[in-house]
């Protein structure tokens, strides 16, 4: 992969490229061991145009699976390694994958997935055995380590999970196109000038590889020649601890995240130093506005949020001081993208007006989501310009505002009521520590507003604790917006990306009700 990273070989061979509890991989090991992981995939009959799936933990060897992918004109499914095994199975069939590269962790998963998908020619398991698969370390020690010839340009596949039916895969344009791996370097010097990272940085990766931000924001990173430190989870303390340790620079973060954080005792947070950081980025989720305050206020101006989806990459991005100028923004648009507000009835909105956003790449990246054309006809407006979802609107400057996603709309008694604002307000109250808003039948009014509680350590459900909550809501916004009554959850159905799964919370109302809404 000398391509991309011969410049790191040659000024720092020896230097770390990437660091995870289990020891350091070099610039040039880890040169050595792409290479000859792309000439093992070719062996093997995978090369351009092909697809492989890899289900790995977050740890070293996932990024050298990835980088040969993207160096070999290879499409990678990053696998959940949350889902079942029948998710798994689908995915494996679903992305015609010719590999599956595993992860032993996860072998209850990902041995039933492989038992249902003969057509795959292989299995390489990582950090341990398999049944029925080679050994990555055996697979790389019986490999060229000659720099493979005739690179060409491929990348990851991300499937979304989606709130209903099976998950979608989307499939990047380019990965047909036949581009030169040299295009990852124009990909990774842009990605540190417009997110003002370090070149030569170090970037802590802190959330699950397989998702499509902790991709980018760590691997763009890793390509400009940052060293990525790999944590295999989230954990508050540790996280602090990390910073200070290796001398991050930048670090991706989802609100969950953020309030974790600044839950940690005070003589914790009081210790921690993190002086090297230049550069917080979150997403994923909204942040509720005290949480985001209170960021800026112990990391300083350093917090970047951003707004964009697995289709479609970044589409906004606000700084700390946009943001304080303008609470609540996602920020205006990067220079190649444009957003469209479109109205129920299909016509164009203008500032302040809320309505479906939409958006465009002004330089003709479009997506598909595989097999699955009417799917893909759905999220598009017209050719190019398509739809996450979501709801919002643009201010008199062109600066984007969040609403709501479409489809977590609850229309109570004809009033449309938008449940990330209560959950903004249900995350300041000190008995909660993660919330969700959503609808449940009434015969009335058609939806009522439910929510759903994590409470923070220290907290018990009763009775009294709901009325406080509901009377905190009450007191922060107009009545109707209030929740009816609140459901106490041991722990909610919220992925470590910041994604939670509110129909596993909002099905037990509806089912055989009938209807959805």
């Amino acid at each position: 992969m000398a391509e991309v990273i011969a410049k790191r070989v040659a000024a720092n061979p020896t230097g770390a490229a990437l660091i995870d509890p289990h020891g350091t991989t070099t610039w040039a090991q880890l040169d050595e061991r792409v290479n000859r992981l792309i000439n093992a995939l070719r062996a093997r009959g995978i090369g351009p145009g092909s697809t492989i799936a890899a289900m790995v933990g977050n740890r070293r060897e996932y990024y050298e699976v990835i980088l040969a992918a993207m160096h070999a004109g290879v499409a990678c499914v990053l696998v959940n390694w949350h889902w079942t095994a029948d998710e798994v199975a689908y995915v494996l069939d679903n992305s015609d994958a010719s590999l599956f590269v595993a992860d032993a962790a996860y072998s209850e998963a990902a041995l039933p997935a492989l038992a249902a998908n003969p057509q795959l020619i292989g299995c390489i398991a990582i950090g341990g055995d398999l049944a029925g698969c080679e050994s990555y370390e055996a697979v790389l020690a019986g490999s060229d380590p000659a720099e493979p010839a005739d690179q060409v340009l491929g990348g990851p596949m991300f499937y979304t999970s989606g709130t209903t039916g099976r998950p979608k895969g989307v499939r990047p344009g380019y990965l047909a196109m036949g581009l030169p791996p040299s295009v990852l370097e124009l990909m990774a010097s842009g990605f540190g000038i417009m997110m003002n990272v370090p070149a030569d940085g170090v970037t802590l990766l802190d959330g699950p590889l397989y998702h499509s931000a902790q991709w980018a924001f760590s691997t763009l990173p890793l390509l400009g020649g940052s060293t990525v430190v790999i944590r295999p989870r989230f954990e508050p303390a540790e996280t602090l601890r990390a910073i200070d340790a290796h001398g991050v620079t930048n670090v991706h973060l989802v609100p969950t995240q953020f309030v974790r954080l600044l839950r940690l005792p005070d003589e914790q947070r009081a210790a921690f130093d993190g002086s090297s950081l230049v550069l917080a980025l979150h997403g994923a989720a909204p942040c509720p506005h005290e949480v985001k305050r209170r960021m800026i206020e112990w990391w300083g101006p350093i917090i970047v949020e951003y707004y964009g989806g697995t289709e479609g990459g970044v589409i906004t991005m606000a700084s700390s001081e946009q943001w304080l100028a303008k609470p609540g923004t996602v920020g205006p648009c990067l220079a190649n993208k444009e957003v469209i507000v479109v109205g129920d009835d299909g016509q164009r909105l203008g500032p302040g007006e809320s309505g479906t956003l939409y958006l465009r790449d002004t330089t003709g990246i479009d997506f598909e989501y595989h097999k699955d054309p009417a799917k893909t006809a759905s999220a598009h407006l017209e050719p190019g310009v398509y739809t996450l979802g979501d709801v919002g609107y643009l201010d008199d400057d062109g600066w984007l505002f969040m609403s709501d996603r479409k489809i977590d709309m609850i229309i109570s008694g004809g009033v449309n009521v938008y449940p990330a604002e209560i959950e903004a307000v249900l995350i300041e109250h000190l008995a909660v520590r993660d919330a969700a808003v959503f609808g449940i039948p009434d015969d009335e009014f058609g939806e009522q507003v439910k929510a759903a509680v994590e409470l923070d350590a220290g907290f018990a459900p009763s009775a009294e604790l709901e009325a406080d909550i509901i009377a905190f809501v009450r007191a922060r916004l107009a009545g109707y917006k209030a929740p009816r009554s609140i459901d106490f959850e041991d722990e909610m159905p919220r992925q470590p990306t910041g994604k939670l799964y509110k129909r596993v919370l909002r099905d037990r109302y509806w089912a055989g009700t009938g209807r959805s809404i």
